[in-house]
């Protein structure tokens, strides 16, 4: 039976080989902040695709409109170590009545897509090999799991005193009052033996602390991330430590005191979980898409887009570029083709879709010289995976206007002009009288039968897998 295993093991690990060498295997992530859309973006993605060639619309995908597209089908997953993406589970609550968005994205999942085509290559033709397939493995995983790959330069002490100029901001620092409290009698060098239940407690307090500013203030820069999307280590003691923020040591700790016990549990989710995760998962991909959801902190405060941007920075700093050629995919796949996405495009009006766009390439502008420079292919697009509302125009003091129509999440039906949306990141007194109308929207009414209406996905489509489909 152990041998059985073992070839198997060779089987898969040959058949990924040649794939690749083929060109014919992509492993496309998708990620994003919280309530970007991840799980509705990879469900839509995959109907529309079961749907190609029957009723989904997607006029800019050319495999399909050059008739060379046969068929699409799910199959096994090679990594069996990996949760399934729960893609009926999602379907599901998209066909409910009402209908409910999918649960959000909470760990690492993946899928795999046998896409069959036939190539235009003439050569293939004239041999009589242009039937073709493209192993598509879509991989969803939180987009807060790579704000902590930067942890992997910094020591405890520097991470520390990062977390110390956090706290100057006011907002932050009446939200981190109950567990700045609850150490302030702690010393570097007590014994942690005498403080176990307190420190559990504490790191409780950190964890609805980095929770607090993630829902009140709409900030993204919490550390560490799995803090507040543990995955599969909820409860590992490896979670349960907090910035030292309180007096520095005189001295170097000893392991046995406090200082000592997160200053080694903070090396152990280095390690464990952060390092484990770029290795295992992160450094494989192929190519990447970023779903950001500008509209939210356009909602809340300055401080909330600024750190918005400060955030896609980081992620853009993680990602492993340069060209990826047929002979580094066999060994070290890097991500060749990034997309950000500013998600629900469709809760504004189309003609607001350009502002959205450009506030989007602004907000990604740092570190796009950066991606250029190592030869990545990057791209921004506005687009809504599956389009929750419709568009009318009216007249409104004798002009025409076009008005967004859908239905709220409390089930009100709605009809309202949005608003102008920035092209550009506002001034200050932009949110001190605010003229936005944005509000949340319920999926639409859907049967699963046809393809979901959409905005921009096929042009998605193209750019992440056309030129694997030639």
């Amino acid at each position: 039976m152990l041998q059985q295993e073992r070839w198997l093991s060779l089987q898969r690990k040959a058949d990924l080989l040649w794939q690749r060498s083929w060109d014919r295997h992509l492993r496309l992530a998708v990620t994003g902040l919280t309530r970007s859309g991840k799980t509705a973006f990879v469900t839509a993605l995959i109907h529309q695709l079961e749907q190609a060639g029957f009723s989904a619309r997607l006029p800019h995908w050319q495999v399909l409109q050059q008739g060379r597209l046969l068929g699409i089908q799910q199959v096994v997953q090679t990594h069996q170590h990996i949760p399934t993406f729960g893609y009926s589970q999602a379907l599901t609550k998209l066909t409910s009545n009402p209908p409910q968005w999918p649960e959000p994205t909470q760990t690492l999942s993946e899928i795999r897509l046998e896409l069959r085509f036939r190539s235009q290559n003439l050569l293939r033709q004239k041999i009589g090999h242009d039937l073709c397939h493209l192993y598509l493995d879509i991989v969803d995983y939180p987009g807060e799991w790579l704000l902590d790959l930067p942890l992997l330069d910094l020591s405890y002490a520097q991470w520390s005193e990062q977390i110390r100029e956090q706290l100057q901001s006011p907002q932050r620092r009446r939200l981190a009052e109950p567990w700045l409290k609850a150490g302030i009698n702690w010393s570097a060098g007590q014994p942690f033996t005498l403080l176990v239940d307190e420190v559990a407690a504490v790191a409780d307090l950190y964890t609805q602390y980095l929770h607090d500013c993630r829902q009140k203030l709409g900030l993204h820069s919490i550390q560490p991330g799995r803090f507040v999307l543990p995955g599969e280590f909820a409860g590992a003691p490896m979670l349960q430590f907090v910035p030292w923020v309180w007096a520095l040591p005189d001295s170097t700790p000893s392991h046995d005191s406090l200082y000592g016990l997160f200053q080694a549990r903070y090396e152990a989710y280095k390690e464990h979980v952060v390092r484990q995760f770029y290795q295992k998962h992160f450094s494989g991909f192929d190519r990447q898409i970023v779903l950001v959801d500008c509209l939210q902190p356009l909602k809340i405060s300055q401080e909330a887009i600024y750190d918005l941007r400060d955030t896609l920075g980081q992620l853009l700093q993680s990602f492993q570029y340069g060209n990826s050629h047929w002979w580094q995919r066999l060994f070290a796949p890097r991500i060749d083709k990034l997309l950000f996405v500013a998600s629900k495009a469709d809760h504004v009006t189309p003609e607001q879709h350009p502002a959205l766009l450009s506030l989007l390439r602004e907000l990604v502008h740092p570190g796009l010289a950066r991606a250029r420079f190592e030869g990545i292919s990057l791209e921004c697009m506005a687009m809504a995976a599956i389009r929750a509302s419709e568009y009318h125009q009216v007249e409104y003091q004798g002009k025409p206007l076009t008005v967004l129509h859908g239905t709220n999440l409390a089930g009100h039906e709605l009809a309202l002009f949005p608003g102008m949306i920035p092209s550009r990141i506002p001034e200050p007194d932009f949110w001190q009288n605010p003229a936005l109308r944005l509000t949340d929207l319920r999926p639409p009414s859907w049967n699963g039968k046809q393809a979901m209406p959409h905005i921009r996905l096929d042009q998605v489509l193209e750019y992440l897998l056309g030129d694997k489909m030639q």
